[in-house]
């Protein structure tokens, strides 16, 4: 008896290790380049990727990306505030497949992050 409570543990475990979704990581990606991504492996209260958007309403050309594990209920939200004074509204799209919200990565430093922002920011 013993071994079929092993065997019941086993497979559940390996089924819900099977249904685990993973996905594109991303802190911050503009211009659709991730500056620090890395995949990742969802819980399982989380069942969809995401793409996220945050465009900044003031100029209209700085758009931010985030990525990663999303509850499916959050998914198609339209969110809108304000950072520093600044309006935005950000967008939610997700799907269910590995990987689907992959885009190019590209890695660089911290301090050339801050560079190409400040740039950005002059440019506007």
């Amino acid at each position: 008896m013993n071994n079929i409570w092993k065997s019941v543990i086993f497979l559940a475990t390996v089924v819900a290790a099977a249904h685990s979704l993973t996905c594109r990581q991303c802190i911050v990606g503009v211009f659709d380049l991730c500056l620090f991504g890395s995949d990742i492996t969802c819980n399982n209260a989380t069942q969809s990727c995401f793409r996220g958007d945050a465009r900044f309403n003031t100029s209209g050309s700085l758009t931010l990306q985030v990525r990663g594990c999303l509850d499916t209920d959050l998914c198609g939200d339209v969110l809108t505030g304000n950072l520093f004074g600044i309006p935005y509204t950000s967008t939610f799209e997700c799907c269910d497949t590995n990987l689907c919200n992959s885009a190019s990565s590209f890695q660089i430093s911290l301090f050339m992050a801050v560079c190409t922002a400040i740039f950005s920011l002059q440019a506007v």
